[in-house]
């Protein structure tokens, strides 16, 4: 009986590791542990019978997991659930922080350039970072490095809002506003 818990807890996980699942009558076995589309557990149902319930409330009886005993089906709208996957696999593979390098000494043209790069990342929903590099006597200048990364904070504050601004390591993080 955990085993059949643990398996209902975690359906939307099996749902996304199986790629394809068997649907209404694909699913061959005579009897399932069927869960209803209000997220009741019904225990153990034939398979026929299921069918009838999920035709009535014009749903898909859809396989879930399969089980030692019998698989766990559940009720619901199987275009609605390929939907929803199709729209979590997109937003997983979508790149979440972009990261824009400067030297102490950027020239004013690459630094308009970065900085309608990242306004535009911020405007699709990623986050950008910005880290100012310093190298041998530059680390005499970390002040002005400073003050450089507050000047792509105040030029980026319409666009986003900043998460952390460390000035010891040089970085800042921004996030869409």
């Amino acid at each position: 009986m955990i085993g059949i818990l643990q398996l209902w807890n975690k359906w939307e996980e099996n749902i996304i590791a199986i790629q394809k699942q068997l649907i209404n009558s694909q699913i061959k076995s005579p009897q399932v542990f069927l869960i209803d589309h209000e997220n009741n557990n019904r225990g153990l149902t034939d398979t026929y019978e299921a069918l009838q319930l999920a035709g009535s409330l014009e749903l898909d009886l859809v396989l879930v997991s399969e089980g030692k005993e019998a698989p766990v089906a559940k009720i619901l709208n199987y275009g609605k659930l390929q939907y929803q996957k199709k729209k979590r696999q997109a937003q997983s593979a979508r790149p979440v922080v972009k990261e824009v390098r400067f030297g102490l000494n950027v020239g004013v043209a690459d630094y308009k350039l970065r900085i309608e790069q990242a306004i535009g990342w911020l405007s699709k929903g990623d986050s950008v970072k910005f880290a100012v590099r310093l190298r041998g006597r530059e680390h005499q200048y970390r002040e002005q490095a400073g003050e450089l990364l507050d000047r792509v904070v105040s030029d980026l504050s319409q666009v986003g809002k900043v998460q952390s601004l460390d000035k010891r390591s040089l970085i800042a993080l921004v996030i869409p506003a």
